[in-house]
């Protein structure tokens, strides 16, 4: 096939893109070479819209080992022992084929957590669907859930927390971003950049199809009416294959005959072969005739594009290959030597006896372009007030009923209950909590994980709902006893050449930005999921934020459930009343305009440190943060853990009831002490300068405000259960 520039356009480049490599090539690439240019230079691989903004966040902190530019993140949490972990987005695919699609993207995050060494000790999840009413809704829901969960549990690895959004701009492009964190030991950590001369470069794994050709390309595009016929460009797993190569490769990390490993990714053998010579400044000679194929007659075209999943590459010292060899048989996987490092700072390519693509690593690399986009910047939105008119008549039961049942409040135990959450036996906090928390074996320490996004926030504000996401992952590790280190990130936007979109992406980095220095939370890993939109019809700004945290021992690890009967209940933050953007304002009043709750790092910091003193001196019985729904929701969900009801009081604010109890405003945790710590909590919080509310007592079975108003905790656990399970069993 002779290339032009309308190949070039079909293949997802640019006019001025094809132009550019014709001139760094001085000549015109053949259709090989130019899969490779497009595989590299879509939006996916390259970051070539983002990277500009993604350089402004803060990526070092005292516990950082490894930040961005490997497969994972890792971060020391003592005795020589690290965490690496991500979150990376798996959208189109999921949306197109929601079982395999869902099932590849665990794979995927789970080999880049295991490609450096570490095995993977637990999975999380984010995803968001359409309107509950819409008519892909209910299928798709059903496909991913059971691709996470058909994956996850087959490679023996617990899925601990999550979240699920229903929300109408996904109606046309959901989202499904998967996380995984794996145990390593600091001095046994690989990296992916190649060293040596004619050291061999290794194939293992499953073998190669025309599965997931173009994959990485599609990521990169919007969808259209002709979405069905990209069905092809969806890789297809397999769970036991992979856990075989688990197994081979943390036994062939156990000696010293890999110089780098690289997971075969979005872009397949193009991506993991070049990006392995970019970063040890080497070149690579492959011969794809040694490659091993599924599929008769592949062409050098396919090879190199194939996303068949459960493969890697490998980079090994001179004369391992025969031990290495005998691993991979023993497992049962293909092993392969398909070339050499070299010096020539090229992708040299042979097939057949020819040469088949000979391109400088620069030139996909360095030289790939870098856009700094146009965008707008977003207004903060005038502040709605609330009409006395609409909220006379509304009774507090009925509104609280209604929020408990939302599809984004509601239980979603219908989902968690179909991933298996305890296998490895380390799991001592499982799904439905602030966070999911394992044990590090044979230790005392645990490992808490959690994942949020706040795409209304986002969308009201992008710059405040940045900073919120950020603080509402902090918040959440510390309602259970631990001490966050790091994060990670999977920024879900529509198109970047939309001005709009893209300024909602650069204000929402700016204020993860913000929120991750000022609270020493550093980004360590992550990914960037652009053109997340049908048509001209894209998402909600929706950034995922993978928070994890450290607690030193997992003896004073914190749950949310109400534990005893005439304990006291206090909400940690000041309540102002904020009820724009709130559940009760967009489902209550059905009222969509106005600002974000305002985000005060500051207190932020003050708040969350603070408590974990309270927790680390044995004060603090249960704990939640306060987010969705305000204060009634969460102490609701707190009476539905517990089986417990509680007194409340409304304190003598000069807000009512509804602004109080429904107000969304940031900073707050709900915590519960005995009445012999009373005063010992409460000293430590006037010292710190923490404002904090009594707000009540526990009692047996129902929830009363100011001995008026009552609703029992059975018919609160029927409004919070009920919802997801009927809606499916339809």
């Amino acid at each position: 096939m002779i290339v032009n520039e309308q190949i070039a356009i079909d293949h997802g480049l640019k006019k001025d893109e094809y132009a550019k490599i014709c001139e760094l090539l001085e000549r015109t690439p053949n259709i090989t070479e130019l899969g490779i240019f497009s595989a590299m230079w879509n939006e996916h691989c390259s970051y070539k819209s983002s990277r500009l903004h993604l350089k402004k966040l803060p990526t070092k902190g005292k516990q950082v080992i490894q930040g961005p530019g490997e497969n994972a993140g890792v971060i020391d949490i003592g005795d020589n022992d690290a965490i690496v972990f991500k979150i990376e987005s798996h959208n189109h695919p999921s949306f197109i084929e929601p079982y395999q699609g869902a099932a590849t993207g665990v794979g995927g995050i789970m080999r880049d957590v295991f490609t450096m060494g570490a095995r993977p000790i637990a999975n999380l999840n984010s995803i968001h669907f359409g309107s509950p009413q819409h008519k892909k809704t209910k299928n798709l829901l059903r496909g991913v859930v059971h691709g996470i969960g058909g994956y996850g549990n087959c490679m023996g690895v617990p899925t601990i927390a999550g979240q699920t959004n229903f929300d109408s701009s996904y109606n046309g492009n959901i989202l499904v971003n998967a996380m995984t964190l794996g145990l390593v030991k600091k001095d046994k950590i690989f990296y992916s950049k190649a060293a040596g001369l004619n050291k061999p470069v290794i194939y293992v794994g499953s073998k190669t199809g025309r599965d997931g050709i173009h994959g990485a390309s599609m990521a990169s595009a919007s969808f259209d009416e002709k979405i069905e016929e990209k069905k092809p460009t969806v890789q297809v797993g397999d769970p036991f294959t992979e856990k075989l190569l688990l197994e081979a490769c943390l036994e062939l990390m156990a000696g010293d005959s890999i110089i780098a490993i690289q997971d075969m990714g979005a872009a397949g053998l193009t991506s993991s072969s070049i990006e392995m010579a970019s970063k040890g400044n080497l070149g690579i000679e492959i011969n794809l005739n040694k490659v091993p194929c599924r599929e008769a007659k592949m062409t050098p075209y396919e090879i190199m594009l194939s996303e068949s999943q459960e493969r890697m590459l490998i980079v090994l010292e001179n004369g391992k290959e025969e031990q290495a060899k005998k691993i991979f048989d023993k497992w049962n996987l293909d092993f392969a030597v398909i070339g050499k490092t070299t010096k020539s700072k090229k992708i040299e390519l042979h097939f057949d006896g020819e040469q088949v693509a000979n391109i400088p690593v620069n030139t996909l690399v360095e030289n790939s372009p870098m856009y700094d986009r146009k965008w707008k910047k977003a207004k903060l939105p005038k502040k709605n007030k609330i009409k006395k008119d609409d909220i006379k008549n509304l009774k507090i039961i009925d509104v609280l009923k209604k929020i408990l049942s939302n599809p984004n409040v509601c239980s979603k135990e219908w989902i968690w209950q179909q991933y298996d959450h305890t296998v490895m036996g380390d799991t001592i906090q499982k799904p439905g909590g602030d966070s999911g928390v394992v044990r590090v074996h044979e230790t005392e320490k645990a490992v808490a994980a959690s994942v949020d996004s706040s795409a209304v926030y986002c969308w009201a504000h992008p710059l405040t709902g940045g900073k919120q996401v950020v603080c509402e992952s902090f918040r959440n590790l510390i309602s259970v006893g631990a001490k966050p280190i790091a994060i990670t990130n999977c920024l879900n936007f529509g198109s970047p050449e939309n001005e709009d979109n893209m300024g909602e992406f650069v204000e929402c980095v700016q204020g993860i930005g913000e929120a991750a220095e000022f609270l020493k939370f550093p980004v360590v890993s992550g990914n960037v999921s652009f053109y997340n939109q049908t048509k001209e019809e894209g998402i909600k700004p929706t950034p995922s934020i993978g928070g994890v945290g450290l607690i030193k021992n997992y003896k004073k690890m914190i749950t949310m459930d109400f534990k005893e009967i005439d304990n006291i209940v206090l909400v940690i933050g000041k309540t102002e009343g904020h009820i724009d953007q709130s559940l009760f304002a967009r489902n209550i009043l059905d009222e969509k305009n106005g600002p974000p709750p305002e985000v005060n790092l500051f207190n932020e910091k003050n708040n969350g440190e603070t408590l974990l003193k309270l927790i680390d001196s044995g004060y603090i019985k249960s704990a939640h943060d306060v987010s969705l729904g305000g204060i009634i929701t969460a102490v609701s969900k707190m009476c539905i853990k517990g089986n417990k009801g509680i007194d409340l009081k409304k304190p003598k604010y000069l807000i009512n009831e509804i602004e109080y109890f429904f107000a969304e405003d940031q900073g707050r945790y709900i915590v519960e002490i005995t009445k012999k710590d009373q005063k010992k909590v409460t000293d430590l919080l006037n010292k710190n300068a923490v404002h904090f509310d009594e707000l009540g007592t526990i009692n047996e079975d129902q929830l009363y405000i100011d001995d008026k108003t009552k609703v029992t905790i059975d018919e609160l656990k029927t409004s919070n259960t009920s919802w997801l399970t009927n809606y499916m069993s339809k």
